[in-house]
C-alpha cells in the first residue's frame, strides 16, 4: 500500500467511525466533526502534530457545546497513529499529549459537564484503554517494519559481499589458470625446442639419435596438449580440475634426454597433496629455466619431505641476470600461499630453493 492509499484509508475509516459512534443530530455535530477529522488526516501529511492537536481541540469543543456525545479520545485515534508511523515518529511526545488529553477529558467531564467522578471515569476510561491498545499495536507494527527493513538491508549487504567474494575468487582462478598455461607452455616449448635442435643436428650423422629426440619431443607435446585441454575445460565449464602432483622422475628424465646431466634426490615420506603439487610445479619451472636460460651442463633436484618440505633445483650454468619473470613470480606466489618462502641464488650457477611447511 502506498502512502497516499494509506492516508485515504485512514480518512475514510475516521469519517465512517465518527459518524457511526457519535450521538446527536448529524447536521448539528456528528457529520461536521467526521468531515473535519477526516480532513485533518489529510492535513497530517504535511503537519502531523498540528493536525493531531487541532483534532483534539475540535472534539473537546464539540463535546463541551454538546453537539456530539461521542468519545473524548477515540475519534482522533488515527490522528495519533499517523504521528507515530510518520517519517519522524515522536513517540514520547505523542504519549505525553495522550496523557494530557486523558486528564483534560476527565477534568472536563467532571468539572465542566458536572458529571460524577464515577461517570467521568466510565466515560473516559474506555477511550484511554482503546487508545493505549491502538498505540501499542501501531508501535509493534512500526518496530516490525523497521526490523524487516534492517534485515533486508543486511541481506542486501551480505549478497553484495558474497558477490564481491565470488568475483575475487574468479579473478584468482583466472590468475591461477594463467600461471598454469604459462608453466605448461614454457616447459613444453623449452624441452621440445632442445630436442628439435638435437634432431636437426643429428639428422644426417646419427639418424637414430634424431629419431629418438623427435619421439621425446612428441611425447612431451602430447602430455602438454592434455594439460592444456584440462585448463581449457576450466575456462569453458567453470570447473576446477583435481590437481595431481607431477612426476618428478619424468621431469628430470625429460631434461636428461635433452642432454643435461640431471640428478634427482628425494628424501623423507611424501607430504600432503597441496605440498607435493607445489613441489612438482616448482621443479618443472626451475628445470624449464635451466634448459632455456642457463646454458648448464648439470642440474640437480633435491627434495626433502618432512615437517618443513625443502626443494632445491641447482645448475652449473651462467646464472640469471634477467629480471624475475612470470615463472619465478608464479612459483613464489604458490609457495607463499602455502605459508612458505622461495629464494634464488645466481652465484656459481643458478639455484632455486623453496621451503614449504607441511
Amino acid at each position: 500500500m502506498t502512502k497516499l492509499q494509506m492516508v485515504a484509508a485512514f480518512a475514510a475509516v475516521t469519517f465512517i467511525a465518527v459518524l457511526s459512534g457519535s450521538g446527536g443530530d448529524l447536521a448539528a455535530g456528528a457529520l461536521p466533526l467526521a468531515t473535519w477529522l477526516a480532513t485533518l488526516v489529510w492535513a497530517q501529511v504535511k503537519w502531523p502534530l498540528t493536525g493531531l492537536v487541532t483534532g483534539i481541540c475540535s472534539v473537546v469543543a464539540m463535546r463541551i457545546a454538546e453537539l456530539t456525545t461521542g468519545g473524548w479520545l477515540w475519534p482522533v485515534t488515527l490522528l495519533y497513529v499517523s504521528v507515530v508511523i510518520g517519517p519522524r515518529p515522536r513517540l514520547r511526545l505523542v504519549v505525553g499529549i495522550a496523557a494530557v488529553h486523558a486528564v483534560w477529558a476527565f477534568t472536563l467531564e467532571w468539572a465542566v459537564l458536572q458529571h460524577s467522578a464515577s461517570r467521568a471515569i466510565a466515560g473516559v476510561g474506555p477511550d484511554v484503554l482503546w487508545l493505549i491498545a491502538a498505540l501499542a499495536v501501531t508501535i509493534a507494527i512500526g518496530n516490525w517494519r523497521r526490523w524487516m527493513h534492517t534485515a533486508i538491508q543486511q541481506q542486501h549487504a551480505e549478497l553484495q559481499q558474497q558477490h564481491a567474494e565470488a568475483e575475487q575468487q574468479r579473478a584468482e582462478e583466472r590468475l591461477r589458470v594463467a600461471r598454469e598455461v604459462h608453466d605448461t607452455v614454457a616447459h613444453t616449448l623449452a624441452v621440445v625446442g632442445v630436442h628439435l635442435n638435437v634432431a636437426a643436428d643429428a639428422l644426417d650423422t646419427a639418424p637414430d639419435e634424431a629419431r629418438d629426440a623427435l619421439r621425446v619431443a612428441q611425447d612431451v607435446r602430447r602430455k602438454a596438449m592434455g594439460d592444456l585441454s584440462s585448463l581449457v575445460g576450466v575456462l569453458r565449464d567453470d570447473r576446477r580440475p583435481t590437481a595431481e602432483p607431477l612426476d618428478l622422475e619424468a621431469l628430470v628424465s625429460q631434461v636428461r634426454a635433452a642432454g643435461l646431466d640431471a640428478h634427482l634426490h628425494v628424501e623423507g615420506a611424501d607430504a600432503a597433496l597441496p605440498v607435493r603439487t607445489a613441489v612438482g610445479l616448482i621443479v618443472r619451472e626451475a628445470l624449464t629455466n635451466t634448459v632455456r636460460h642457463a646454458a648448464a651442463r648439470t642440474v640437480t633436484v633435491t627434495v626433502h619431505y618432512g615437517p618443513t618440505t625443502e626443494v632445491t633445483v641447482a645448475d652449473d650454468g651462467q646464472g640469471s641476470t634477467a629480471p624475475e619473470g612470470h615463472g619465478l613470480t608464479g612459483m613464489r606466489e604458490r609457495v607463499e600461499a602455502l605459508g612458505g618462502s622461495l629464494t634464488t641464488d645466481g652465484a656459481g650457477g643458478f639455484a632455486v630453493h623453496a621451503t614449504i611447511p607441511s
